[in-house]
């Protein structure tokens, strides 16, 4: 991000991410009622990432970063994503 670019989040737009992530908090509370079995750590993650997501887009100015430190959280998250699926299957096969 270059120093000379102002950016300021307008309120509505700050307050369309509060509804989204308290939307989502509760969703999460929801959906602890229900039984997935094994896929029930799964979806709370997945939750968790969509929250995390949007608290880096919006608070953390991602949105008006250069493509190259995108891609990079973008790896992050895949890579965070390969770690799970890989301890879920080695779980899986004990």
């Amino acid at each position: 991000m270059k120093h000379e670019d102002k950016h300021i989040s307008s309120y509505a737009s700050l307050a369309i991410v509060l509804a989204v992530l308290l939307f989502l908090t509760a969703f999460s509370v929801w959906i602890t009622g229900f039984h997935f079995g094994a896929f029930t750590v799964a979806v709370a993650l997945i939750i968790a990432c969509v929250k995390v997501a949007t608290v880096l887009i919006n608070f953390m100015h991602l949105k008006f970063e250069n493509l190259f430190l995108k891609l990079l959280v973008t790896g992050v998250f895949v890579m965070f994503a390969l770690v799970v699926v890989l301890t879920f299957v080695d779980y899986y096969f004990r």
